[in-house]
């Protein structure tokens, strides 16, 4: 067995700044003085000019959502409605024999309340569906022929979870918000080919290792999911680990959990060790900016009444996290609003009550908002809280959708992960990629400053909720696979020796927005590097 002695600056959440890491067998040796001891022959020595840290992991993500964007037009570049119906065009007509046009991911902020209009489509293409998910994955823009092929006209009535804009004439618009509106056109549409998602998947786990990334949480997995993680790992074309959510649907109910342990057990023995799926995905509620996250009190909207969409009722969401967490899986929920949060969290005890004490580390996603009188119940659960800290800034998403619709105090209290951490909640970051960057030292510049990449505002935007270099690196390493359930995360001996290489040392940065900066120079997963030349 080949030891490899990595010699110079490590940082660790456990013990801190080290000298000497060293890795046999794929886990942590030795480290300090204890590893310079085995210099010698048969020791492999790697000079480390930066900092060698545990590898970062993503609490949620979307890596085959996120990779096949580059199947079709790419419109996620697109500044503006006219450069996206130029886009559209020129892909439509260098692939004339697609019968859809599928694409992602548009910039809600480029249209007026983020609801655009089919015909700006149909002038692209005319003859052929058109369907691309917005930014956020939570709305979708489709053409007349798509809405024709749907069903989806003037006589249509409001699907269950889901809401489908009309014109003055009671016609569709063409913007569709939520699943339950969304999948009136994505199930006519049909998935990408077996071939087509394996070569996505396999693209998008390489350039997570090339982040850095050695496991994430695939937060919505269903069976053409599962199929898809199967055939690319018995190609070997896996380059992290990954865990898969598997969905709960809410308009299926508690009985679907013998369909999501069967799913699990064909990962379990299929038996790779990179590849699991102990876990199941809830939504408890929308997103802010289509107005669907479920808020305590009413959206601060001129003349609206109402406060968002609870995706489940709280008693059938409290019926179906029991009856998953007594099959064993851990609960990973999304809840954006305070409201949300508050469910998720009784349901969270009455799954406790139901089913006794056990090391769950159920995971509330996205935290945006959470009443402080919630706070302290997430520590005492022992929950999870995973956070895309890219979100906690003011960018055009923020100021012209998100602020509008909370008002000024609500605003002030988004993301509260300072606070949350002095309460003694764990935290894990994530990205939920593609909808922001998978990039973790992007996620660290915000998740320090609080600011734009401008550096805007001046000193932070909600300063409090800063958090130190420490903390934040902690998040992102220990905190995931704390999350993973994965003995990695520090550098302690016995741990998997997930590593990642920087190109500087994190810690001399003259600014917390020079972190984004960094680059990343090495990843090894098991102690094995991982090869990103294809």
């Amino acid at each position: 067995m080949t030891t490899t002695l990595f010699l110079g600056r490590a940082w660790c959440p456990a013990q801190g700044h080290l000298d000497a890491v060293a890795v046999r067998n794929g886990r942590v040796l030795a480290v300090g003085a204890a590893a310079r001891e085995l210099r010698g022959d048969g020791v492999t020595e790697v000079e480390v000019d930066g900092l060698l840290l545990p590898a970062f992991g993503d609490g949620h993500a979307h890596p085959v959502f996120a990779a096949l964007e580059d199947e079709g037009p790419r419109i996620r570049e697109q500044g503006s409605v006219a450069g996206i119906v130029a886009e559209v065009a020129r892909w439509a007509a260098a692939h004339p024999d697609e019968p859809w046009v599928v694409g992602a991911s548009y910039d809600s902020t480029l249209a007026p309340d983020g609801l655009f209009d089919a015909r700006w489509l149909d002038a692209a293409v005319p003859d052929r569906p058109v369907v691309l998910r917005a930014g956020d994955y939570h709305a979708a823009w489709v053409n007349s022929v798509a809405l024709e092929r749907a069903g989806i006209d003037a006589a249509t009535p409001q699907p269950e979870l889901g809401e489908i804009p009309r014109r003055p004439d009671g016609s569709p618009l063409g913007t569709l918000l939520e699943w339950g509106a969304v999948d009136l056109v994505l199930d006519r549409c049909g998935p990408h080919p077996l071939e087509v998602r394996v070569g996505a998947l396999e693209r998008a786990t390489r350039h997570l290792a090339a982040l850095g990334i050695t496991w994430v949480q695939d937060a919505w997995a269903e069976a053409d999911d599962v199929e898809t993680y199967l055939a690319a790992s018995r190609e070997g074309r896996l380059h992290c680990a990954v865990n898969l959510a598997l969905y709960a649907d809410p308009r299926r109910g508690p009985d679907q959990v013998e369909v999501l342990v069967a799913l699990r057990e064909r990962v379990r023995v299929h038996g790779d060790p990179l590849l699991t799926a102990e876990t199941v995905k809830l939504f408890a509620d929308g997103v802010v900016e289509n107005a669907t996250a479920a808020l305590l009190q009413p959206y601060s909207m001129p003349g609206c009444a109402h406060a968002g969409m609870l995706v489940w009722e709280p008693e059938a969401l409290a019926q179906v996290v029991t009856a998953v967490d007594a099959a064993g899986f851990q609960t990973h929920v999304h809840a954006i609003g305070d409201r949300a949060a508050r469910v998720a969290l009784d349901a969270l005890e009455a799954a406790d009550r139901a089913n006794g004490p056990r090391d769950r580390r159920p995971v509330l996603a996205h935290v945006q908002l959470v009443d402080p009188a919630d706070r302290a119940r997430m520590a005492a659960l022992g929950v999870v809280a995973n956070a895309e800290p890219l979100w906690a800034q003011l960018d055009p998403v923020m100021e012209e959708l998100t602020v509008p619709r909370l008002g000024d105090d609500r605003s002030a209290a988004q993301y509260p992960l300072a606070s949350l951490a002095a309460l003694g909640v764990r935290l894990s970051f994530g990205s939920d990629w593609p909808v922001s960057s998978p990039d973790p030292l992007e996620g660290l510049a915000v998740a320090c400053s609080r600011q734009t990449p401008d550096g805007v505002p001046e000193g932070g935007w909600t300063p409090d909720e800063r958090l130190s270099l420490e903390a934040a690196l902690t998040a992102y390493t220990a905190g995931t696979a704390h999350q993973a359930f994965r003995p990695a995360g520090t550098l302690r001996p016995g741990d998997d020796a997930d590593l990642v290489l920087l190109d500087a040392d994190p810690f001399s940065v003259a600014s917390p927005l020079d972190l984004a900066r960094l680059r990343v120079v090495g990843t090894w997963l098991r102690g094995r590097r991982v090869d990103l030349s294809g």
